[in-house]
């Protein structure tokens, strides 16, 4: 008898421990190792410069305390496709799933496994191509994990992300115990009419603590998912947020904020300048770990989508499969691995692989994180007397504030996207596709109307 079936439903397995391990494994990713830099070249003061990364961890934590609601009174292995099907209807829950399986997702996972290629051919190259080999064996390795079951993937994850964060902790205590950065000549003030900081700033500081999200995928599978979502995003955000800030601290403390400007990559120079030249070698695991770690809580989590589109429109009913032996949905994380191996050799044709998934995910992203923030008013008005676990408190004023953060990044991608600048081919492709979703969402929604009838 087969073990994969539609009827199959996911099982609570995940602990608090767990949870955490996969946000925090999500938002530490290899973008500390890459936005500081260009954040510093970006603000007018070391005060300013921290005081942003503590700013995006506020944020961050607001947007969590609205998700904690929504994951709370609204547990689903489907996360945000639930939230927006509740609050919208199935169309646009359709159009979301859509782009997470064509666009989001999976071009989250296309550079976050051209980040591991990079830095794992510094340690081994493969040839001219090694970047897109490493790449392709990520996407691939990742997949082969999730397929063997959510125990195996969710304990690997709990190791990397505990071995990532102690790989921090020990560049902090290295960098914070260094004898200071060279002194450099002066700086002139700045005249009065110059901003503190540019939207760049907050433009890469918001996506390098990008991926909490995510948590919304995993209440379906959480122990008394009601309760412990809540402390699983509060505790992840917190922890993330208490490591960017003094891993930044301790980047300053070794270049300055001079010295980080001109840096193309500040983790490299902070260990060349505490570990001398076995540093960079030490920097590259750390990198791949972070970045295996990134790319193995995405493909847990992006997964769960497919397997709700599939579960509710029959044009994708083969995604709705769940195997119960391994507790996974692998039609789902077949699809997704295929479809991200495409867009690593897709993106192998531009300049920079990396920047051009980040430009490609970055438009969709922001839309439907903007409208997961206007259905926690909707269900609020839909479902006044729900018995909701946890309440965003100073409501509604905390949920308007994310909703405006989110509008703000959405129109700065889009903006990107219509620039000559190279790298907006991948915000234009990544527009395109989700806009072929449009006709598929109305082809979807009258074959399940014809179907129910």
């Amino acid at each position: 008898m087969s073990t994969e079936t539609s009827a199959a439903a996911p099982r609570q397995t995940l602990s608090v421990t767990d949870a955490c391990a996969m946000i925090v494994g999500i938002v530490i990713g290899a973008g500390i190792f890459k936005a500081p830099s260009i954040v510093a070249g970006s603000v007018s003061s070391e005060t300013v410069f921290i005081a942003l990364w503590v700013a995006g961890g506020a944020v961050s934590l607001v947007g969590a305390l609205c998700y904690a609601e929504l994951g709370s009174a609204f547990p689903n292995a489907g996360g945000e496709y639930h939230f927006l099907n509740r609050a919208f209807g199935s169309r646009l829950a359709f159009l979301f799933a859509w782009a997470r399986m064509s666009v989001v997702q999976t071009g989250a996972i296309a550079a976050i496994a051209f980040v591991f290629g990079d830095y794992a051919t510094q340690l081994w190259s493969l040839g001219e191509k090694s970047s897109v080999i490493y790449a392709l064996l990520a996407v691939i390795a990742v997949t082969a994990l999730n397929l063997a079951g959510t125990r195996e993937s969710k304990s690997v994850q709990t190791v990397l992300t505990s071995a990532l964060a102690l790989a921090i902790f020990a560049l902090i205590v290295a960098g914070l115990l260094h004898g200071g950065a060279p002194q450099s000549e002066p700086v002139p003030a700045a005249t009065s009419s110059a901003p503190m900081f540019s939207q760049l700033a907050l433009i890469f500081i918001l996506l390098t603590y990008g991926g909490w999200n995510e948590a919304a995928y995993l209440t379906a599978e959480m122990q008394d998912a009601r309760r412990n979502i809540v402390r699983a995003l509060l505790l992840g955000i917190l922890a993330v947020t208490v490591l960017y800030v003094l891993l930044n601290l301790a980047y300053l403390n070794v270049l300055g904020l001079e010295g980080m400007k001109n840096s193309r990559a500040v983790a490299a120079d902070l260990m060349q300048m505490t570990l001398g030249s076995p540093g960079k070698a030490v920097l590259s695991v750390i990198v791949m770990a972070a970045a295996i770690s990134t790319l193995n809580a995405t493909t847990f989590t992006g997964a769960r989508t497919n397997f709700a589109l599939g579960r509710d429109f029959g044009m994708f009913r083969a995604l709705g499969r769940w195997n119960d032996r391994s507790n996974t949905p692998t039609t789902a994380l077949v699809v997704q691995g295929l479809v991200s191996l495409g867009l690593v050799l897709l993106a192998a044709t531009t300049p920079d692989g990396f920047e051009t998934m980040v430009a490609y995910t970055a438009p969709a992203f922001w839309l439907f994180f903007l409208l997961t923030g206007v259905s926690l008013f909707v269900l609020r008005r839909q479902q006044p007397a729900n018995d909701r676990p946890f309440r965003v408190p100073l409501y509604p004023l905390t949920p308007l504030i994310f909703c405006a953060m989110c509008a703000f990044m959405l129109w700065s991608s889009a903006s990107y996207a219509m620039s000559k600048d190279p790298g907006s081919i991948g915000a234009q492709l990544g527009i395109g596709v989700l806009l072929v979703g449009i006709p598929l969402m109305f082809v979807a929604s009258r074959k399940n109307i014809n179907k129910n009838n």
